[in-house]
């Protein structure tokens, strides 16, 4: 087996989440954690000087900004993280996107695997209402897509 064929496999495991005392944590993290309330609260314009100011690379805060969250946002907001594999075939992706937008879901990020053997992994966070028939609804509609091979739910809060 190729060191490619083991590191990008398209059996989608389950995300896993850890609750960390922030005194533990890696320095980039909590830079990380730091350029993201610059840039919420509006101090800073641009990842580039939020990032200068705290003196962390930008490369390290677009590696760790989507990983990480303070833990106070995740009990307030309804977020649901969807593994989903496609066919990389034009508009699989356009059709999911606006099928999570027909039934009021907010798409917060995108990261989507590079298409091996003509498939694609894509995992979408996703802001939602606090009713669960809408997680229902946005998952049996994706899972009904055209070109959607599997989806489903890997982390909510």
């Amino acid at each position: 087996m190729n060191k490619l064929s083991r590191t990008h496999s398209f059996k989608s495991q389950p995300a896993v989440f850890y609750l960390v005392r922030e005194d533990i944590l890696p320095e980039s993290l909590i830079k990380t954690m730091q350029v993201k309330e610059l840039l919420a609260r509006g101090e800073f314009d641009t990842v580039a000087d939020a990032t200068e100011k705290v003196g962390l690379s930008r490369s390290a805060y677009y590696k760790y900004k989507d990983g990480i969250f303070p833990l106070q946002s995740i009990e307030r907001e309804r977020i649901v993280t969807i593994s989903i594999d496609m066919e990389h075939r034009s508009g699989v992706l356009s059709r999911v996107l606006s099928l999570v937008a027909a039934y009021d879901g907010n798409v917060l990020t995108i990261h989507q695997t590079i298409p091996l053997q003509g498939m694609a992994n894509v995992v979408l966070s996703v802001e939602i209402g606090t009713n669960e028939e809408a997680l229902t609804a946005i998952m049996e509609a994706i899972k009904s897509a055209e070109g959607v091979r599997k989806a489903f739910v890997i982390g909510q809060g």
